[in-house]
């Protein structure tokens, strides 16, 4: 195998792949990268059989073939070349990857790629296609949500729900949860499934310019893939059954605030400084005549106050929440103003962004004094 390629797509293309290598492999191949030649691209694997990863990068390929390298050690040789374009020549009668760029020579020891596990296309029982940017909207606006106690799978992963042309994403992790619908311009039948946090993080990445690419999902009773031009990821799904999320959503709001998003957020970020150390990290708000008060205090620290003005239409009320919980939600909320909706100081309250339904997260409230 011999091929001459752009070393910049060659690390993007590592950066990607990368995350499917294996860090504690279950056999050794786990933690390699496959490579295999074409007529006239590469196509670089990796996979740890949670999640698998294959990218196809454009390269002249003198002499077709397949290559399986240590992940780690390839990734830091080619993000160290100091050339632009990179050679790996594959010596098979002595199983060595030579790797040159400018005057810069390195050799790996390749591993057997007749024993890699190479990635096959999911036959699965719905298919749809979606655009990348908004794809990437529903991961953003709720997998922050997400619980990391893996004691409790099903809450460690994001629902998605396809109910013909609308498609609903859903996370919590009991304290919170975030709930993103979207629209898609064909019916995609029905399903509900469960998929890791984690290999949705990678996903978001998709969209990396400014113009959005069609994403094909495809879905089966145990796995999921997102497949692009030149991408194709696959996960497991985690098993059980998602909470019935609807039953947390309040159906109405007796105080309505608006408020404006920036300054909310910069407000509740300066008052949890005092309460930050603590570990319910809680801030009070009282909303009244106007105006948002928020106050933080700790007996070893100090108090913080800050009042914001606000637009409320409603009873007064006094409550206190996580400030963490509203510092996760001001960050993805991409309208200038947000909306508050909240009704008893231990009820859940719930934020969506003005002028658009298709969003809502819902907070639960902290008991104090």
């Amino acid at each position: 195998m011999k091929l001459t390629c752009s070393k910049i797509d060659l690390i993007r293309a590592l950066r990607i792949v990368g995350k499917g290598v294996a860090p504690k492999p279950e056999t050794p191949i786990l933690s390699g990268i496959y490579i295999q030649a074409l007529d006239n691209h590469i196509e670089l694997q990796a996979t740890n059989y949670e999640i698998g990863f294959r990218y196809e990068l454009a390269a002249e390929v003198e002499e077709i073939g397949q290559i399986a390298v240590s992940g780690r050690y390839f990734q830091e040789v080619i993000n160290k070349l100091p050339g632009d374009i990179v050679t790996i020549y594959y010596a098979q009668s002595e199983r060595i990857v030579h790797i040159e760029s400018d005057h810069t020579q390195f050799t790996l020891l390749s591993m057997d790629p007749t024993e890699f596990p190479k990635l096959q296309p999911i036959s699965g029982t719905l298919s749809f296609t979606i655009a990348s940017n908004t794809l990437a909207d529903l991961i953003k606006k709720t997998v922050f949500t997400c619980s990391t106690d893996d004691g409790r799978p099903v809450f460690t992963g994001c629902l998605l729900r396809v109910d013909g042309a609308t498609i609903s994403m859903v996370a919590t992790n009991t304290h919170c949860l975030a709930l993103k619908t979207s629209k898609t311009e064909q019916e995609n039948g029905q399903i509900q499934i469960i998929i890791p946090s984690k290999i949705l993080h990678e996903i978001k990445g998709i969209q990396t310019g400014s113009v959005p690419v069609p994403v094909k999902v495809t879905c089966s009773y145990n796995q999921i893939s997102f497949e692009t031009e030149n991408l194709y990821v696959t996960s497991r799904l985690i098993e059980g059954q998602f909470p019935d999320y609807n039953r947390v959503i309040p159906p109405s709001f007796q105080t309505k605030v608006l408020v404006k998003t920036s300054a909310l957020a910069a407000a509740v970020d300066r008052v949890s400084l005092i309460s930050q150390s603590d570990d319910y990290n809680i801030i009070k708000m009282n909303f009244e005549d106007g105006h948002i008060q928020l106050t933080s205090n700790s007996p070893e620290i100090g108090e913080a106050r800050e009042e914001l003005q606000a637009q409320i239409d409603g009873p007064g009320i006094r409550i206190a929440f996580n400030a963490q919980y509203l510092k996760d939600v001001l960050k993805v909320i991409d309208s200038e103003n947000c909306l508050l909706g909240l009704n008893q100081p231990l009820s859940p309250a719930g934020i969506r962004e003005d002028g658009s339904d298709d969003f809502i997260y819902v907070v639960t409230p902290v008991r104090t004094r």
